[in-house]
């Protein structure tokens, strides 16, 4: 089948076929095979939701785009179909959720009923005789259906490809610290796999060792697991050749000289199983980790040692550190303690610097050219192709993938309420990943139907050959980043293998009394200029030096001796071992109920919060390869690299330890109702970084999921828009304003300018303290005034709430540790941020607790120190009013400051979500809602006999 011309001024589709990149055909095996799909219907006799499973995905299904279409994109503002077609209602729902009822669910949300209803067939490809691939006319949705276990695995692997091709090549150069000799040397690029690699920085032995040890230690499943994993990854080979040898492959393999537009002439590499234990340990880096940062937490509690003494300081310390902080919002609430990673009566082994001996370890050597410079050198581009110059010149991903300041990205919420509560007798879901705004998103859509597996949902592009988050038959799963500590620095003492006196540069240390060389890993990586990134031509290596405790991180002195901080995390080595709970998942003969449910997330080594749902239990369970600590050991500080302190049964030949038992992980079956917002765990179950205060995202979860409870009838739109009223709430407004204005009216304000803004601030709160549109599209919102000086406010008070009791050197130090503030519109600006979720780290808590304190209040777990005007109520209110003043005078142009994508002074813009472009397909901004990426509402009506 010849594609239609399509005109792009003077230029059209046919003349982007003379260079070689025509994308423009229908995918393979699409057509006339459309009719024969009566077998695939959304009537499935083993769907038990029966038109009560919904789920939404923005921007759309189709991640990729030949040059062609990225052109008329660009060009025209054309978009490939089911690229962006999800956004307009899940945007709709910020809005629309006030008269949402349940039979306006699908206005927000797809159906996610098994198979394809009859006469909304768009295509079959049937890329081998024992799988067929089905794609719905209104999403393009893949629903793979496999008549034998490997065909299905197979689909899914050529579905993936034809979805997300370029995104997975993206990923696995990431997890391999290439990213920059594949995709460009952007400054953004460089950066990026400078954070991923020291994380997992494996040789190609390591990554099959790994492959290895889950076909070789995991019994049939983890024999099963592989032989799938190959499937995948044949079928998105089979697509990779496909796609090349019909020019119908993503443009973005022309725009970075991958494919020479007009000879064909170039490869897409081959993909390899050992590209999904680097893919997964991107995904693991990013969502399932946990812990670290202990080098960070004792330079902090040092500094608090120096302002206050070493009693009274480890005391202030320990109060913002907040590892059981009894005001802290859990999803756990009936009071069952699961203790874990808590503080020892008296700590052993705990390393602390000497200090100002810490030094980072120096990761980047050799720098050259475009490393160097970061000088632009653009390649001549053909007139048609102008408009995609320099596409990439700020990377193909952020440099801040992973916070700039250590914190990992949570962001996934989580409510279930119980039958016992709900108008049909049934439990009610509304939960999903919040995996960022990208475009194409790193998530992917899909049905998987075949011998062992039955599920429809999301997976992470490259590794789906599973669903990892979605349905069964009658039941469904979702999950939180939990963050708990799986992590732990070690300090090991330096020594010279040949003999002679250590210095803090030496690669030897002392693994269980003997001097041991450390393992010197390297990576360079080399890049030239091309249409789609013009960096200058450069170079650079990336070095890192691993030990039996891990990989190093800092070096230092510890009472006088040179040592080296190395990092452990429980799953290193282990990147892809949760495939067996993810395969278990799938499986109907596995998961039945909310028992096995359980036994399957068990399975699962990531550190996730695991919900379940069905007709009859909703249930939680706490994954995560949570290593068992020797006794005494801190694990929220260094610990000396001894044996004595080792994780139990310690062997770093696989890096395997003793772990907690499943039933040490928090975990319960029907309570009232769960909430999760990446917030505690539960009673003792301790956190794993600072932030888990009085405040917390949680709470604005919580309060309402909490009164819907107690009225009770709760149906599939109630919960809805309790999620969507929490989705757009400042949580500072409705948590800590009112406590602020206690403290600014505790006498009368005479000021005019400050009375009108404490007017607004009141009557803001008073209507909610939400961040939404006046009307659908208005692009304004209903208290502009007040949002503006909350946003302005809260970092000037903030400092000067705190930074003069603290000192500005314990200030800097814990402000390093958890940033003050994480409003919609923060860090917009030249960078711009544009990130959907918020609130998530801030100091919401602590400023709570303080200001309850000078107030009278009765505070649970307070700060150790009074802060706020030195704990007096006048001072303290003088410290507000002052900052109030400067934050009524800064105009909203120095408030929002504009970026790429907005104008100074731009408020809706400011917070609204951008879609970061990984590829040629841009989307224009939306409102702002803090909210899952892929969502899902369910309420199954019945169970399997």
């Amino acid at each position: 089948m010849r594609p239609r011309a399509l005109r792009l001024g003077t230029l059209t589709a046919g003349a982007v076929l003379a260079l070689g990149a025509g994308l423009l055909a229908p995918l393979p095996g699409a057509g006339a095979a459309a009719a024969q799909l009566a077998v695939d219907r959304a009537a499935e006799s083993d769907d038990y939701c029966e038109g009560q499973c919904a789920d939404i995905l923005p921007p759309g299904v189709n991640g990729n785009a030949t040059l062609a279409e990225i052109l008329a994109h660009r060009v025209l503002g054309t978009q490939p179909a089911h690229a962006g077609d999800q956004l307009g209602p899940y945007d709709a729902l910020s809005s629309g959720y006030p008269s949402l009822t349940d039979d306006r669910l699908t206005e927000f949300f797809n159906d996610a009923s098994f198979g394809v209803r009859d006469g909304q067939v768009a295509s079959v490809t049937r890329p081998r005789d024992d799988v067929t691939i089905t794609r719905d006319k209104k999403y393009g949705i893949p629903h793979i259906k496999g008549t034998t276990r490997y065909g299905t695995e197979f689909g899914a692997g050529y579905a993936a490809g034809q979805d997300r091709l370029w995104l997975i090549d993206l990923f696995r150069h990431i997890g391999r610290g290439q990213l920059t000799s594949f995709a460009g040397g952007a400054p953004a690029n460089q950066g990026l796999e400078q954070q991923f690699w020291p994380q997992a920085p494996y040789t190609e032995k390591d990554l099959e060792k790994q492959v290895e040890y889950i076909r070789t230690t995991q019994g049939e499943r983890g024999r099963q697991a592989m032989a799938d994993a190959q499937a995948y990854i044949d079928g998105l080979n089979a697509y990779r050749v496909k796609a090349k040898n019909g020019r119908y492959f993503p443009g973005e393999y022309v725009l970075t000289g991958k494919i020479d537009a007009i000879t064909n002439i170039g490869e897409i590499e081959p993909f390899k199983i050992t590209d999904m234990i680097a893919l997964a340990s991107v995904v693991g880096g990013l969502f399932g980790n946990g812990g670290g940062g202990e080098v960070e937490s004792a330079l902090s509690l040092l500094k608090s040692q120096e302002q206050y003494g070493v009693e009274k300081g480890t005391r202030v310390w320990e109060s913002f550190r907040a590892r059981n902080d009894p005001e802290a919002v859990q999803t756990l609430h009936d009071g069952t303690s699961f203790p874990y990673a808590g503080k020892p009566d008296k700590a052993r082994g705990t390393a602390l610097p000497d200090p100002g001996s810490v030094e980072r370890e120096q990761l980047v050597y050799d720098r050259e050219g475009g490393a160097r410079t970061g000088a632009k050198d653009p390649v001549k581009a053909p007139k048609k192709l102008k408009p995609l110059q320099g596409m990439y010149d700020k990377g193909v991903l952020p440099a801040d993938l992973l916070r700039p300041d250590g914190h990992k990205k949570g962001m996934s919420n989580a409510l279930l309420v119980s039958g016992k509560h709900t108008a049909s007798g049934h439990p009610v879901a509304v939960f999903g990943p919040q995996t960022g705004y990208f475009a194409p998103q790193l998530l992917m859509q899909q049905e998987l139907r075949g011998p062992g597996i039955s599920a429809r949902g999301v997976s992470f592009a490259g590794v789906g050959m599973y669903v990892q988050l979605g349905r069964g038959q009658d039941y469904a799963w979702s999950a939180t980043s939990a963050g708990q500590d799986i992590t732990d620095t070690y300090a090991v003492e330096l020594c010279e293998p040949g003999g002679g006196s250590p210095t803090k540069r030496s690669t030897g240390y002392l693994y269980r009394g003997t001097c041991t060389p450390m393992e010197k890993l390297e990576r360079t990586n080399a890049w030239k200029p091309t249409l789609a990134d013009s960096t200058a031509a450069g170079s650079y290596r990336m070095r890192v030096f691993r030990t039996h405790y891990g990989v190093v991180t800092h070096r230092a002195s510890v009472d006088g001796k040179p040592v080296a901080y190395v990092s452990l995390r429980s799953t290193y080595r282990h990147e892809a071992d949760s495939i067996i709970g993810f395969q278990m998942l799938n499986d109907p003969d596995q998961v039945k109920d909310a028992a096995s449910f359980m036994k399957a997330a068990r399975h699962i080594s990531y550190a996730f919060n695991w919900f379940y749902a069905d007709a009859r239990d909703i249930a939680y369970y706490n994954s995560g390869a949570n290593p068992e600590r020797a006794e005494s050991v801190d694990p929220a500080l260094p610990v000396r690299g001894q044996q004595a302190y080792e994780w139990r049964d310690f062997d770093p030949e696989n890096n395997t330890s003793a772990q907690t038992p499943p039933a040490a992980h928090p975990h319960s079956v029907n309570q009232d109702y769960y909430i999760s917002w990446n917030n505690k765990q539960a009673k003792d179950f301790s956190t794993a970084g600072f932030g888990m205060s009085a405040v917390h995202r949680g709470d604005l979860l919580d309060g309402r999921v909490r009164k819907l409870t107690e009225e009770g009838g709760v149906t599939r739109a109630k919960l809805t828009q309790a999620m969507s009223e929490a989705a757009v709430t400042d949580l500072r407004g409705e948590q800590v304003l009112p406590e602020l204005l206690k403290v600014v009216r505790s006498k009368p304000v005479t000021d005019p300018q400050l009375d009108k803004a404490v007017r607004q601030l009141e009557a803001w709160r008073e209507a909610g303290a939400r961040r939404d549109q006046t009307a659908a599209g208005s692009k304004a919102y209903a208290h502009p005034d007040a949002v503006r000086v909350m946003d302005a406010w809260w970092p000037l008070l903030i400092k000067a709430q705190f930074e003069p009791g603290m000192g500005k050197g314990l200030y800097d130090a814990l402000t390093a540790q958890l940033s003050t503030d994480e409003a919609p519109s923060a860090g917009h600006g030249p960078t711009g941020a544009h990130a959907g979720s918020a609130f998530q780290y801030g100091w919401w808590g602590y400023a709570d607790k303080d200001l309850r304190k000078v107030l009278g209040e009765p505070v649970e777990g307070e700060l150790a120190h009074a802060y706020c005007g030195d704990g007096r109520l006048d001072a303290c209110r003088d410290a507000l009013l002052t900052t109030l003043a400067q934050a009524v005078a800064k105009p909203a142009t120095e408030v929002y400051p504009g970026d790429d994508a907005c104008e100074a002074g731009d408020q809706w813009c400011a917070d609204a979500i951008v879609h970061r472009a990984l590829g040629g397909i841009t989307h224009k901004p939306v409102q702002w809602q803090n909210r899952p990426t892929y969502q899902q509402v369910v309420e199954f009506p019945r169970h399997r006999p």
